[in-house]
């Protein structure tokens, strides 16, 4: 009879646990955001580190990245089509989220042609808000490895070269944490009201 009682009193604490453990993951998965253009990250992924150059010429790095929410673009002002593109939405979506201190980050991809002040001229067009980062190639491409951006540099005939790369916008939060991703075609009004939707999440 005791080996019954405890059998059952197991089976019991057994229904308990899987029901217990059901219910906290339908709460883990109806916390996460459901966007309708992008993607919100079960977990905040933290950055390991940035040592960048920004636009103006001084060191960037996690610090700098950090107090502000960002949306972070890789590519390169000899882009022909997709940077220009993607860059102009960005300026539109920024402005459209309502997002307090929302900037828009560009990451090189192209460090050799990419100076500070040739990234000053190329994000400020689009908007005098904008940030440009460049650095050591290495470090370029250890950044790029780390948030997932593939960077392949393509030979032109005649010596020019062109950098393929991903069309992926990222949102960090202020605490410089990648929190969701967008991916191609990024549209304004839908990315625009997703970054909206999730605005507290940003604000540590």
């Amino acid at each position: 009879m005791q080996t019954k009682r405890s059998w059952l009193v197991w089976g019991v604490l057994a229904v308990v646990a899987a029901v217990a453990g059901f219910w906290v993951a339908q709460q883990s998965a109806s916390s996460v955001p459901q966007l309708t253009s992008g993607t919100w990250l079960p977990q905040p992924r933290v950055l390991d580190s940035l040592s960048l150059t920004d636009e103006s010429g001084q060191p960037f790095t996690l610090t700098e990245l950090k107090g502000r929410p960002t949306l972070v673009f890789f590519g390169f002002t000899h882009c022909p089509d997709i940077c220009p593109t993607t860059l102009a939405k960005l300026a539109q979506i920024a402005k459209s989220s309502g997002v307090e201190n929302l900037r828009v980050l560009l990451i090189t991809v192209d460090p050799q042609r990419d100076t500070p002040e040739q990234l000053a001229r190329y994000v400020h067009a689009f908007d005098p808000s904008f940030k440009g980062a460049t650095g050591d190639p290495e470090e370029i491409q250890r950044v790029a490895r780390e948030f997932g951006v593939p960077i392949a540099r393509v030979d032109l005939p005649g010596g020019d070269y062109t950098v393929d790369h991903s069309g992926v916008v990222f949102l960090l939060d202020d605490q410089a944490r990648r929190v969701a991703i967008f991916t191609p075609p990024i549209e304004i009004e839908p990315t625009a009201a997703d970054i909206r939707s999730v605005a507290d999440r940003l604000h540590g």
